[in-house]
């Protein structure tokens, strides 16, 4: 930033302290995110669609199908992309939100803003079965972030407007206001307030007059309800949840599976090339991996199947209902594969429209079983694809509302709401008692950084061990005698405790002024009694490079200690007293619940 740029900041930064409240301008801040998280996303739509166009009137629909060339091309040009300009690592869009919220203060690097729009367009235009709404998210916050740094907001406010920044991504994408703010509420773990929710309001606002004024009246997707809900198919929607939370569960443990079966490949190269021939094999054989998949929701959901399928090998077997039914099985038992695959190969992209071309195909076969089992059963197909989709979002992402809620603007009334919360309700409630977290959260939770709804939890989460370490003990090494320990530390010292350190700077011990009472006055042991005499171990220690601060927590209440030594690698760092943590936690959770 240039002098004159710099002074211009800070003479608006003086205006808006003088002339504008805190609450208002982070309204006003809400608005913006929310329109340039939907210009985001509107562009990252358009650039995806405008590579598809190009491949499609050239090769990719041709006779020649070269689906095994098209993966690894895109993949190569994220490759090179992320080598020679990104040149970190490319972290999965909405996880890398979580991880700034609970670890970073909701600071995002700038670079990710444009990273996303051409990585995420590359990976998908090309035929990695990704969507486009984590990364679409993922640049809306670090839209929001830069303008929270540039605007000196402070850490709670900036959380806050990268929820807005979401909520304003997902309105614009599915034209879906109401369900963008509840996904930002139960993915990002934010606090349903009356100060959180008109921000969250406005964004999402914001994100769909966006969407509107770009793109029209175009939509994902396009249906009315024509078949109510009927009270004699209760039973079928619960075996529908049931489905959607097996397949929930199959999605998850898939998504870590392949992972792990990617990690001995250690170079890039051949996890793009290995990678990109798998996807390319199953792309031959189901084309609708292809990209996001919406061309299958909306063929299913117009009842068109043989259009929703495409063109496959077994074009000759189509007219039977049973073969058609194995195709979408396929579709649902690959779709988690081709998606996990593109990611492990290096693609960008996120899980959720994934989830809901997955689903769309269950609810389908469902109701396809159903109708053809010949047991006279007449269900809605239209209706079982839609269903199906809420199922898998409410299982694989842990967010029943948002599903039940997205489903319902999509179709543009509650029509369907029971059947929506019936097979909602089960996903989640089977998925969450099989896995604790979903993809998004389970690394983070691993880790002990991850923000929940718990607020006793969430303020841990955010607190950071390096704040609440003392160093100013006064170290003494074990072979110093008493009168050079006295006259060193003690008489140097206004603490108590004294950490015993070899040269090497491991701690092999702590003293206490208690344990030298006694003998502090008799001068004749001043030159004879050392201090590894008076040492004792730690009743507990204090890893600052893995220990969390739930685990600090619980290493205080279990020893009973009020002091207890941090090491790094063996090496002595500082203490923790309980009296500062409690007090850290104390003011962090003023913070929290502001």
């Amino acid at each position: 930033m240039s002098a004159t740029q710099h002074k211009l900041l800070t003479r608006l930064l003086r205006w808006r302290y003088k002339n504008i409240s805190e609450r208002t301008f982070t309204q006003l801040l809400a608005v913006t995110v929310g329109l340039l998280a939907g210009l985001a996303a509107v562009t990252l739509k358009n650039i995806t669609y405008y590579i598809e166009a190009l491949l499609e009137d050239g090769i990719i629909f041709s006779k020649n199908q070269l689906y095994f060339i098209l993966p690894i091309v895109g993949l190569a040009l994220v490759f090179l992309y992320v080598k020679f300009v990104h040149r970190e690592r490319l972290e999965h869009a909405v996880s890398s939100i979580l991880f700034a919220l609970s670890r970073k203060k909701g600071i995002i690097p700038r670079k990710q803003i444009w990273t996303q729009l051409i990585a995420a367009p590359l990976t998908v235009g090309f035929g990695g079965s990704v969507g486009l709404l984590g990364p679409a998210v993922a640049s809306g916050a670090a839209i929001s972030s830069t303008l929270g740094q540039l605007f000196h907001i402070n850490a709670k406010t900036r959380s806050l407007l990268i929820a807005c920044a979401s909520a304003g991504a997902i309105a614009s994408i599915f034209q879906s206001p109401i369900a963008a703010i509840i996904f930002a509420v139960e993915v990002f773990s934010l606090d349903l307030t009356m100060i959180s929710m008109l921000p969250l309001l406005l964004a999402s606002i914001s994100g769909v007059l966006t969407s509107y004024f770009f793109m029209g009246n175009e939509v994902l997707f396009s249906f009315t309800v024509t078949e109510e809900f009927e009270v004699q198919h209760t039973s079928f929607y619960l075996v529908l949840g049931l489905g959607t939370a097996l397949a929930s569960v199959y999605f998850t443990k898939m998504y870590f599976g392949i992972i792990q079966l990617f990690k001995p490949l250690k170079s890039p190269k051949y996890r793009l090339l290995v990678g990109g021939l798998a996807i390319g094999v199953m792309l031959y054989f189901i084309p609708p991996l292809y990209g996001e998949g919406f061309d299958l929701i909306n063929n299913l959901l117009a009842g068109d199947h043989i259009a929703a399928l495409g063109s496959t090998p077994f074009d000759g077997y189509m007219d039977n209902i049973w073969v058609v039914i194995a195709l979408l099985v396929c579709i649902i038992v690959f779709k988690a594969v081709a998606m996990t695959t593109t990611f492990a190969a290096g693609g960008a992209g996120g899980i959720f429209i994934p989830t809901m071309v997955m689903g769309s195909a269950l609810g389908n076969v469902v109701a396809k079983i159903i109708n053809n089992l010949g047991l006279g059963f007449n269900v809605s197909e239209s209706n079982f694809t839609l269903i199906g989709m809420a199922g898998l979002i409410a299982g694989v992402l842990h967010a029943p509302l948002t599903a039940i809620f997205l489903i319902a603007e999509i179709t543009g009334g509650y029509a369907l709401f029971v059947p929506l919360m019936i097979t909602a309700a089960i996903s989640y409630l089977i998925t969450k008692n099989t896995l604790d977290y979903n993809i998004y959260t389970r690394e983070l939770a691993e880790r002990g950084e991850l923000i929940t709804h718990d607020k006793d939890q969430a303020v841990l989460t955010l607190m950071h061990l390096n704040d609440v370490i003392e160093t100013n003990f006064k170290t003494v090494r074990p072979d110093m005698t008493l009168g050079e320990m006295l006259h060193q530390a003690v008489s140097k010292s206004t603490r108590n405790i004294y950490p015993v350190v070899e040269e090497t700077g491991a701690l092999v011990g702590i003293v206490l002024l208690d344990d030298i009472r006694e003998c502090m006055f008799d001068t004749s042991m001043y030159e004879t009694a050392q201090v590894r005499r008076f040492m004792h171990k730690a009743p507990e220690h204090i890893f600052q490079e893995s220990d969390s601060m739930k685990q600090v927590m619980k290493k205080f209440e279990e020893s009973g200690a009020w002091n207890l030594p941090v090491v790094r690698d063996g090496r002595y760092v500082g203490f923790v007293s309980k009296s500062k943590l409690l007090t850290a936690y104390r003011t962090e959770l003023i913070n929290f619940t502001k």
